[in-house]
């Protein structure tokens, strides 16, 4: 196999807040909070993976923007990559997570992210308006 396996998350932002999921599986990881994405399937292009993923999970479609950071480790060969995107049509339902939540730069760190998050919800706060250090 050639390099890390691949997920991919979206940071999705609308009026200076951010969007987190909460997982409703596998049972290790239920009610950790999480970026929406996904497994890059073998042969799909990272940003087509995660526009289908916000699409499966979510109801919307987005637009992507610029990548937050580099690979971010999780566990084996896997790596997550994140970019910051908003929503360009629909409304975010939890189709597949137990539940969604908009949070607000001072309330990023009031859900349990799951650890593998943290990292990125740290770069990510420095990225939204308002951002009170």
């Amino acid at each position: 196999m050639t390099g890390p396996r691949l997920v991919v998350g979206a940071a999705i932002v609308e009026g200076g807040r951010l969007l987190a999921a909460q997982r409703s599986a596998p049972p290790a990881l239920r009610g950790g909070w999480e970026f929406p994405g996904g497994k890059v399937d073998p042969g799909e292009d990272e940003h087509a993976a995660l526009v289908r993923e916000c699409a499966e999970e979510l109801g919307v479609q987005v637009a992507l923007g610029r990548r937050v950071g580099g690979d971010w480790p999780l566990h084996d060969d896997w790596v997550m990559r994140v970019w910051l995107a908003t929503v360009v049509t629909g409304v975010p339902r939890p189709l597949e997570h137990l539940a969604l939540r908009w949070l607000e730069p001072h309330e990023l760190y009031d859900v349990p992210w799951l650890p593998a998050d943290l990292p990125v919800v740290a770069a990510i706060e420095k990225l939204l308006p308002n951002h009170s250090g």
